[in-house]
């Protein structure tokens, strides 16, 4: 009896913690409220089978604890049983994979009028880069990656030129805006993740992986790096810093392109290189 009360109890207590703990979701700060509804479901169905599972057992300990004289029956199998929980696993498995499957489908499905963002993972820092004047991300390739060029944009591509590229700094977007978020690394698979977004995505090396998502509300949330990519995993760290359409347009004023940043570091190094003679 007391092995199990103490089963059920541990079957009750699970759902209760559940209901009532304290380590739930950040407050949401965008549009995928679909994962939170998504994980919440898949809660209840194992929370369930759980329950069940630890029930019955107590309920076996108590109805079929041993007795004096009672003597085990050989029931090496069950056809119908078996049929029964067959079933009720692909329901339930089905159950929780569908919503993923649907939820999935809007993840990658980006608007029309969503603006591109691109995201690069590079032990251990990150670096963005958004669309000029002309409203296009230009081309990149990872063999042009150097100390001048860390994204490894091309130079050549007349797209490149207008586009703002921001390291080692905070990404700004715009609330209420739609945003496709393009990602890339040039060394190991990160991962790009910021906890009030419910948006997360590896970085493959060699490909561009993506999501969008829409901000929905004005504020500072922190970029965590979500993949062990090395010693210094755990500091590497962003903000993103949501603004009303004002502040953003302030922001983007202040920010310099490619071109511009390529100039600056020409003059740099005549200056060095004259100084040096």
């Amino acid at each position: 009896m007391p092995v199990a009360l103490a089963l059920f109890l541990v079957a009750v207590a699970s759902v209760v913690f559940h209901l009532f703990s304290p380590w739930w979701w950040t407050p949401i700060a965008s549009n995928w409220h679909y994962i939170d509804d998504t994980i919440t479901m898949t809660f209840w169905i194992t929370g369930a089978v759980f329950f069940a599972i630890v029930a019955f057992m107590a309920y076996c300990v108590f109805r079929f604890h041993h007795k004096e004289g009672r003597q085990a029956a050989y029931e090496p199998e069950n056809k119908k049983l078996e049929w029964w929980l067959s079933i009720g696993t692909a329901i339930g498995v089905g159950a929780m994979l569908a919503p993923g499957l649907v939820v999935w489908h809007q993840f990658v499905t980006v608007p029309a009028d969503a603006t591109e963002v691109e995201v690069m993972g590079q032990q251990w820092r990150w670096s963005y880069r958004l669309p000029g004047k002309d409203g296009r991300l230009g081309t990149s390739d990872a063999r042009n990656v150097s100390s001048d060029n860390s994204l490894g944009l091309n130079p050549n591509d007349p797209d490149v030129q207008d586009d703002i590229v921001i390291e080692n700094d905070d990404l700004h977007l715009l609330v209420g805006k739609p945003v496709k978020v393009l990602l890339r690394s040039i060394d190991v698979v990160h991962d790009f993740y910021v906890p009030q977004f419910r948006a997360k995505m590896d970085m493959i090396p060699g490909s561009v992986t993506y999501f969008w998502l829409t901000p929905t509300r004005t504020g500072t949330f922190e970029v965590l790096c979500a993949e062990l990519c090395g010693i210094g995993h755990a500091q590497m760290r962003s903000k993103v810093i949501v603004q009303e359409e004002k502040d953003y347009r302030a922001w983007l004023e202040k920010q310099q392109t490619f071109a511009e940043l390529s100039g600056q570091r020409n003059v740099t190094k005549a200056a060095y290189k004259i100084g040096s003679e």
